[in-house]
């Protein structure tokens, strides 16, 4: 097993640590390991972060969206960092899926981080778990939503929830776990439908 430390509360910028990442980054393949390695003062919400980009990422979204579950669990159990099996861990991931979301990710994030700071108060351990609650509701949806391009917008709200729990902004991680809920409820309402409708279908037939 390897496990990150955790968060030292000498703060890094996102934007600064995904800029240090991209820039030394393997040029084939990462592990698990190497990015655990770079990002081990960070803990949940980066990791979390970078793995909600390779969710985003064409041709591992669903490889992104089940690694997800491992950290989004673990801070339902209130582990103090992540922790990935050996056989997760050491496993090689393509870095050219990666490096150009990633780089995207970095020039949105240096504006996003005018806006998300550190304020409101986040219950430590009920935040975790509220985190975590939302991580794996949304990565559930992105596994089991086999439309092309739909595992962007919960990709989109993981990292933002992810961002704003790295940097403690109570405010923004609020109004983001309020847009995973309703995003989540509204599929539920939709397949709901769906499955009256077909019962409805069934018994006029």
């Amino acid at each position: 097993m390897t496990e990150s430390k955790p968060d030292a509360r000498d703060f890094v910028p996102a934007s600064i640590v995904l800029q240090k990442l991209h820039n030394e980054a393997p040029s084939d393949h990462f592990t698990l390991d190497w990015l655990m390695s770079k990002l081990q003062k960070q803990s949940f919400g980066l990791l979390m972060l970078v793995l909600a980009l390779v969710a985003a990422a064409p041709g591992i979204c669903l490889l992104g969206g089940f690694l997800l579950l491992i950290p989004a669990f673990q801070m339902i159990m209130g582990r103090p960092a992540p922790t990935f099996p050996r056989w997760i861990s050491a496993r090689p991931l393509p870095t050219r899926h990666l490096g150009t979301i990633v780089q995207r990710a970095i020039s949105v994030l240096k504006y996003l981080e005018e806006v998300i700071h550190p304020r409101g108060r986040i219950p430590v351990e009920a935040g975790k778990r509220v985190v975590g609650i939302a991580v794996v509701l949304l990565s559930v949806r992105l596994i089991l939503t086999p439309i092309p391009l739909s595992n962007i917008l919960p990709a989109v709200v993981i990292a933002l929830i992810s961002l704003a729990y790295a940097e403690e902004d109570g405010l923004i991680l609020s109004i983001c776990l309020l847009a995973g809920l309703v995003m989540v409820a509204t599929d539920l309402a939709i397949v709901w439908h769906i499955i009256g409708g077909a019962k409805h279908s069934v018994f006029t037939t």
